[in-house]
C-alpha cells in the first residue's frame, strides 16, 4: 500500500495566488475553474481558500463562497468547489482532507449547509446527499450531481439555490 506523505493544510496567503492558478488549471486541464477562484477572490466571495501543501509545494486547493436560497437570503449557505487536487498526488487522500477541512471550517464560521456539483458516489462519505432531498434545487438542474450537506442542527430552508455571480462565466 502506498504511503501516506503527510501534507499541511492551511488558510491561502497573497503569495500563494499564482501558484493556485497553476495548480487547479493543471488539475482541471483548463482555466476555467482557476478564472472562477480569481473572480471569486475579486469579488470578495471566496469564503474560505485552503490549500494542501506538501515540501513547500501547493499540492491542493479548495475554495468556499456563499450561495443564496431563494425567497431565504437569511441561510447561511455555502457552496464547495472547485476542489482540486495535483494530478500526481491524486488518490492519496488529500482531497478528502480538504473537503473534512472545508467543511469543519464552514460550520465554525456559522455556515448552515454546503452544496456542490460533484459525483454522488464520491461525496456520499462526507454525508452528501442530492439536494432535492432537502428542497433545495439548483437553478441550472443537475439532478443527483447537485448535493447538500447540512451542518449543524438548524432547521433546512427550502428553495432554489443559486451561485455567486462568478459562477456565470464558467
Amino acid at each position: 500500500s502506498a504511503v501516506m506523505i503527510e501534507s499541511t493544510l492551511r488558510t491561502e496567503t497573497a503569495a500563494d495566488q499564482k501558484e493556485i492558478q497553476a495548480l487547479v488549471v493543471v488539475a482541471f486541464k483548463q482555466k476555467n475553474e482557476a478564472d472562477l477562484v480569481d473572480r471569486l477572490r475579486s469579488a470578495g466571495a471566496l469564503t474560505l481558500s485552503i490549500v494542501a501543501e506538501r515540501d513547500g509545494v501547493i499540492v491542493g486547493h479548495v475554495a468556499v463562497s456563499p450561495v443564496t436560497i431563494v425567497g431565504r437570503e437569511d441561510a447561511k449557505w455555502f457552496g464547495l468547489g472547485p476542489i482540486a487536487v495535483s494530478p500526481d498526488c491524486q488518490r492519496q487522500g488529500i482531497g478528502a482532507a480538504l473537503m473534512h477541512k472545508a467543511l469543519k471550517e464552514t460550520a465554525a464560521i456559522g455556515g448552515q449547509g454546503m452544496v456542490l456539483l460533484g459525483n454522488p458516489a464520491y461525496y456520499a462519505r462526507f454525508g452528501f446527499q442530492p439536494s432535492t432531498d432537502f428542497g433545495l434545487p439548483w437553478e441550472k438542474g443537475g439532478g443527483p450531481y447537485f448535493q447538500a450537506v447540512k451542518l449543524g442542527a438548524t432547521v433546512t430552508p427550502s428553495g432554489t439555490v443559486k451561485y455567486h455571480a462568478a459562477f456565470d462565466d464558467v
